[in-house]
């Protein structure tokens, strides 16, 4: 389909989505629906944003474990290791959106690793410190998509971690504009940076045609606060893992090479060990029948494959926002040549990588929308963890699309701007946390809508 009828039909289906609807004033929290026969029963760990600790709630959606000592504003995901211990990034840097550290705690909130001498930078008040500038992601080496599958048990000590993060400079060939970049660092247990990649060296790799090019090097989202162009605002970069690609012989799907996600691009790619593009996915979906299928892919987040031991392993798993994303011709919607992609609902996403069959989706154009944040967990009993992560609502749903666990975030920080949203959730088995007992399951029905009336 040509450039000029795709944006049209593109901007008639958004100006369908984007028609304005009456708002409840009534918002239902904690569990609305719960069905313990036809869920994966486990405590659910939440990253929360605006609220300065990491949470774990059981399937009836009480608090079962806090961790205080984090500040994640900058966002970033939150992981339970086996025995109970928790990393997640902590430390913020406005208006960076970038933490200071990445810290590891046990049960009892102790300090067992911590990460930030990546670059030194420089506070409002003109103080230098260290910090590791994580944003959006980080992943142990050995936890594959950083969730729980039967087929790993991530160490306590020891385990290498890849980090996404921020680094200042100029890179003429993608911008006249100063670049706050993102850089992939793998850094050993004792804090050793043992591999690096930088996203500007290799723009020639990513599929740009000439005038999404032609804008990126305008940079017109230039942020003079941030004094840099975050040109490609990478979301989430994670090991690929143990898979069946690598090992019935495709190089492409080495375990340890990174799959990438770009909101601003609206593209998947893979990063090898010698820091080449061995697979990418978008930003044009219009070029194949299979790419068509997918339909176009907008601000998404999460992108991974699944792990092995889980329905789907080697798939492609990623929450494709909507929202608005992509650079390239000027439009009435996007006049400098980015956003030109815009649909005003969200859709979780399978995808075979090597044929790029598109497996399964879940999407309810008219319930289901988070225009930032968010991601996607395949469960052992084939269902999906889905966190809708702006209006802080998370859910499981069957692969039949059936909702069989539903939560509403209620936590709101105090003395802060109050903020229900939630960056990315996780299930995880009751045994993972050995020093909580298995907490009763008692099922949440909802009421029939025509039914309900307040007294």
């Amino acid at each position: 389909m040509p450039r000029a009828a795709r944006f049209v039909l593109t901007l008639l289906l958004s100006f369908t989505s984007f028609v304005a609807t009456a708002a409840p004033s009534v918002y239902p929290t904690g569990v609305t629906i719960y069905d313990p026969a036809q869920t994966w029963n486990g405590y659910t760990v939440l990253s929360l944003l605006g609220t300065p600790a990491v949470v774990v709630i059981d399937m009836n959606g009480n608090e079962v474990k806090r961790w205080n000592d984090f500040n994640n504003s900058a966002g970033g995901p939150a992981a339970i290791l086996p025995g109970g211990g928790v990393i997640a990034p902590t430390g913020a840097r406005p208006p960076h959106q970038e933490s200071l550290a990445l810290v590891q705690r046990d049960f009892d909130g102790n300090i067992i690793w911590r990460f930030d001498h990546n670059e030194q930078i420089e506070t409002r008040e003109g103080r230098q410190l260290w910090s590791a500038r994580q944003h959006h992601d980080w992943q142990r080496a050995d936890f594959p998509a950083g969730y729980f599958s039967p087929e790993a048990r991530p160490a306590t000590t020891g385990a290498t971690t890849l980090l996404l993060t921020h680094t200042n400079h100029s890179a003429p060939a993608v911008s006249t504009a100063p670049l706050e970049d993102d850089r992939l660092i793998e850094v050993s247990w004792d804090g050793a940076i043992i591999w690096q990649w930088r996203a500007a060296d290799h723009i020639d790799e990513l599929g740009f045609a000439a005038d999404a090019r032609a804008v990126i090097h305008a940079a017109p989202g230039f942020n003079t606060a941030r004094g840099g162009f975050d040109w490609l605002h990478i979301n989430s970069a994670l090991y690929l893992g143990p898979n069946r690609w690598f090992d019935a012989g495709d190089a492409r799907f080495a375990p340890e090479h990174v799959m990438i996600s770009s909101r601003q691009a609206s593209l998947l790619a893979i990063v090898g060990r010698d820091g080449r593009i061995v697979w990418r996915l978008g930003p044009d979906f219009s070029a194949t029948p299979e790419l068509r299928a997918i339909g176009q892919i907008i601000g998404q987040h999460h992108a991974h494959l699944i792990p092995k031991g889980l329905p789907g392993a080697g798939h492609v798993l990623v929450f494709d926002n909507g929202g608005s994303s992509g650079y390239g011709f000027n439009t009435p919607i996007a006049p400098n040549g980015t956003g030109a992609f815009a649909r005003a609902h969200s859709r979780v996403l399978e995808i075979d990588p090597v044929s790029l069959k598109l497996i399964w989706s879940y999407a309810v154009p008219s319930q289901f929308f988070s225009t930032n944040i968010s991601g996607a967990q395949r469960l052992p009993n084939g269902n999906t963890l889905i966190t809708e992560g702006a209006p802080g609502r998370v859910f499981e749903v069957t692969n039949a699309g059936r909702i069989v666990w539903e939560y509403q975030v209620t936590y709101f920080a105090e003395g802060a701007r109050p903020s229900n949203s939630v960056y990315r959730a996780y299930r995880l088995p009751y045994d993972w946390l050995p020093q909580i007992a298995p907490p009763p399951e008692r099922a949440v029905v909802p009421p029939a809508l025509k039914d309900f009336r307040l007294p």
